[in-house]
């Protein structure tokens, strides 16, 4: 090497270690991690031989490749809300997958640059469950609830510049949990390297108390670490252009305040979801020792008794369904291009909220809630100090509900999307004086930690809560189901808002029609399957079209959360006590995704932008010609006819006589007869504004491939959702098809998971093979870190098979 090359390198250095030393070092623990199930009482020692262990990536769900086993987790229990009175042996209740039991994580990072100028935090942001955490063999840290996020000062315990070795040590109890909780390091884990100079963890709190049309007051609360620092905040829109900036040096309590103002601002909509940058630089002498980045939006929100909820003064009803934290097929594991697809398929339903059900939220989540224009309903809790399971949060609740409330406020408080905060869900407190006083307790701590926004109980006692102070004294009354109590809980609670925290709990299985068609409640089949008439419902809930009554006719209801968005892992109801069945049947949406047709009994009322056209049941009723089989048609216009084979069955419209013919149109009395059936949507002039055919379909003949997505990130984790169905020589779909598929996946990507949305299927959805549900399944194909085509290829015995081909770009 020349004099003048030694010469740059050596600047160069200088230079970095520059940048280095004033700004913090994050860094991503993904990637080499060593896995092992089961005890270990040497496994966290830094010597630790752990070569012969698995190499995961980290966020990794243990559990979620299976096998599905009925006698993992048989919980012994009686649930009062579906009338049972004594014990049954529940299978299924937890996703029948193998969540129970320790395991290790090992791993290492490199501290360069770390001195005593430093300190260094190991953050996670979440892990299933009850952590204990080691740095080089020695113990800095433990956590008992796994959906929190926490972190441990790390400083003593690491070598500078020097390879450090991380252990994590889990525990999963059986009876802990009523859905599929996963397992393992399923959140994201960082080390961040600052200077002992600096913003705290999750140290900012921005609000924006003052709004106007030209000018919004931005309020911005800084925790630091340090001594004689200046504190310099800069705001930057969207294209990173600053807008405003203020520097400060005075201080109280470890903690900057400043009141910046913002000229002509945007704000968060729903519609626009604007978002702004805050970033904090912190000085000592002159000399930059932090740069910390907060996201914010500039936004008001208002609960007004008697009017609703309003967002920068519009008054906006809540549009919103409950979501459990697991991604269907891949089980726990954060991804966020698996949660921005939930998120797409919810917008176009028409939603505009979520509610983190019953656990606290991923950050992934929220960030995509702020930039996508939904509202968040963060929640804390399933249980309090009473029961539900036998190794519940309970057993933390008495040392641990403040600290864990305390992080999840500061860890998502700046997240424009969050505009309630709740405290719990049917929470066996809500009897008697005791309850209450817990409910005051926790909600005080809310208050305390974020004066800005309200909270609320997701309450299904509510003649109890009534009668005990417990729902008068909430911000917010939340009613979960109960729909006949709503007036009455009006007349009662102080407050003048009622909300649906959770409504509906209709059961259906995407394209199973059960026949008579009537309403029912937790009827069972010996299929284990629930009909997709939408009429199907559990003891304690009732048909989507009761909801919807109350939410458009009482502006003091101010929207509601349907359970559920999407199915999830465990919880089979009605099905608990029937083998096999392992995934709900709540959702408007399937486990791999796919509409059901509740979706589009939302999506006519919710999404007020685009036409909602759509029939059911399908129309291959083989061997059943002459049966009556009635036809439901969603739509967001008021009338429609039908047509079979070309001839009128007449026309149906909207009125409010039931709540069902409110919402449905419905000819009850068609007979069947194969061929095409259309509807026609009239305007209410009775013109023809839109049409849909369905036809029956001839045999399976080929393979037909959809992607929500033809180019994906060479990111290693971006993913592409494939539908997959069968179709006859004409091109029409098969809807009854459950034919083995089989999965290949070649170039640039990976097979990463199939699943078919049936609650019943055993089959695994890590192995390239499945069997069609109602004609349809969906394949989930994932990038690797190198551009170029990577092709799907689907193949069926006696089908055509079929490919698609996606890129991957940087």
């Amino acid at each position: 090497m020349n004099f003048k090359s030694l010469l740059l390198l050596l600047l160069y250095l200088i230079t970095s270690f520059s940048v280095f030393s004033q700004e913090r070092q994050t860094i991503l623990l993904t990637d080499n991690w060593k896995f092992q199930k089961g005890s270990n009482d040497q496994a966290f020692q830094k010597q630790f031989n752990d070569s012969k262990w698995e190499t995961v990536t980290v966020p990794h769900d243990w559990a979620i490749k299976g096998p599905f086993d009925k006698n993992i987790d048989i919980q012994e229990v009686t649930i009062a809300q579906d009338g049972m009175y004594k014990p049954a042996a529940l299978t299924g209740r937890s996703g029948a997958l193998p969540y129970v039991g320790e395991a290790w994580y090992r791993n290492t990072f490199l501290t360069s640059g770390f001195d005593d100028t430093k300190k260094a935090i190991i953050l996670f942001d979440g892990a299933m469950s009850e952590p204990q955490v080691y740095i080089n063999g020695k113990k800095v840290g433990e956590w008992n609830f796994g959906y929190n996020y926490f972190y441990f000062d790390i400083s003593k315990y690491i070598t500078a510049n020097a390879e450090n070795t991380i252990a994590v040590h889990l525990s999963n109890l059986p009876l802990s949990s009523r859905w599929y909780p996963g397992a393992g390091l399923y959140r994201n884990v960082k080390v961040i390297i600052k200077n002992k100079n600096s913003v705290d963890q999750w140290g900012t709190f921005v609000t924006t108390p003052f709004i106007s049309d030209n000018l919004a007051k931005v309020n911005i609360k800084t925790k630091v670490s340090g001594k004689n620092l200046t504190l310099v905040t800069k705001i930057v829109n969207t294209n990173g252009q600053e807008v405003a900036s203020q520097k400060t040096t005075q201080i109280f309590n470890q903690e900057f305040e400043q009141n910046i103002p913002v000229q002509n601002p945007k704000l968060w909509e729903l519609d626009a979801p604007y978002l702004y940058t805050a970033i904090s630089e912190i000085y000592k002498d002159n000399q930059l020792q932090d740069r910390y980045s907060t996201r914010f939006g500039i936004r008001s929100i208002n609960y007004e008794a008697h009017k609703g909820f309003s967002l920068n003064g519009n008054i906006t009803k809540f549009k919103g369904v409950c979501l459990h934290h697991d991604l269907g097929p891949l089980g726990t594991a954060v991804n966020k291009s698996a949660l921005k697809r939930q998120l797409r398929i919810l917008k176009d339903m028409g939603a505009n909220a979520i509610r983190s059900s019953h656990n606290m939220p991923s950050i992934e989540q929220l960030e995509l809630c702020d930039e996508m224009g939904f509202l968040f309903l963060a929640e804390s809790f399933d249980e309090w100090a009473e029961p539900k399971v036998e190794n519940g949060y309970n057993r933390f609740f008495k040392t641990d509900v403040e600290k864990d409330i305390v992080n999840l406020v500061h860890a998502t408080r700046n997240h424009p999307c969050i505009v309630m905060w709740s405290a719990g869900n049917e929470v066996p407190d809500q009897f008697g004086s005791e309850g209450a006083k817990r409910a005051k307790m926790i909600q005080d701590i809310f208050h305390r930690e974020d004066p800005t926004r309200p909270v609320t109980v997701g309450m299904d006692q509510v003649t109890a809560t009534m009668a005990s102070g417990f729902g008068a004294l909430l911000d917010i009354p939340g009613l979960n189901y109960r729909t006949y109590l709503y007036e009455e809980a009006y007349e009662k609670f102080p407050q003048g808002l009622i909300l649906g925290s959770e409504t509906a709990s209709t059961v259906s299985s995407r394209g199973i029609y059960k026949f008579p068609v009537k309403e029912a409640q937790m009827k069972l089949y010996d299929d284990f399957q629930s009909s997709s008439y939408d009429l199907e419902y559990c003891s304690w809930s009732n048909t989507p079209d009761v909801d919807a009554v109350l939410q458009d006719t009482h502006d003091w209801v101010i929207g509601e959360f349907v359970w559920t968005g999407f199915d999830y892992l465990g919880e089979p109801t009605p099905y608990y006590k029937e083998w096999p069945s392992r995934s709900s049947y709540f959702g408007m949406i399937d486990l791999a995704g796919l509409p059901k047709d509740r979706y589009y009994h939302y999506r006519s009322r919710w999404n007020t932008n685009d036409e909602t056209l759509h029939i059911l049941p399908h129309w291959n009723w083989e061997g059943q010609e002459g049966d009556t089989i009635p036809v439901f048609v969603y739509t967001n216009y008021n009338a429609a006819e039908l047509f079979l084979n070309g001839k009128s069955l007449g026309v149906q419209t909207k009125n409010d006589s039931t709540a069902l013919t409110r919402y449905r149109l419905m000819w009850m009395d068609v007979i069947y007869e194969p061929g095409e059936l259309k509807v026609i949507a009239l305007d209410d002039a009775g013109n023809p504004v839109a049409e849909k055919r369905i036809q029956t379909s001839g045999e399976p003949y080929a393979l037909k491939l959809e992607t929500d997505r033809l180019e994906l990130q060479a990111n290693g984790n971006d993913l592409a959702y494939v539908t997959v169905s069968v179709v006859d020589k004409n091109g029409i779909e098969c809807p009854t098809a459950t034919n083995q598929l089989n999965f290949k996946v070649s170039g640039t990507g990976s097979f990463r998971a199939v699943c078919n949305g049936d609650a019943t299927s055993l089959e695994m959805f890590h192995i390239p093979t499945m069997k069609l549900f109602s004609g349809k399944l969906v394949v989930t194909v994932q990038s690797t870190d190198k551009i170029g085509n990577m092709t799907l290829t689907v193949t069926g015995n006696g089908l055509k098979t079929a490919k698609i081909d996606i890129q991957s770009k940087k």
